[in-house]
């Protein structure tokens, strides 16, 4: 019975652990670079939108 508790803390230690991991590489890899691009449009926008009226 021992061995499958111990079994079974660590599995679920290992799941968890993996799924943390995974959502972090998601975050990185798809989320980041989409705010990255979204604040890169805005700044984009205001600086045009000076632009505009300093002629």
């Amino acid at each position: 019975m021992k061995k499958f508790v111990s079994g079974f803390v660590l599995g679920s230690l290992a799941t968890t652990t993996c799924t943390l991991c995974m959502i972090a590489a998601i975050k990185k890899e798809v989320i980041d670079p989409i705010e990255e691009k979204e604040a890169q449009v805005n700044a984009n926008r205001r600086r045009a939108h000076r632009k505009s009226f300093s002629r």
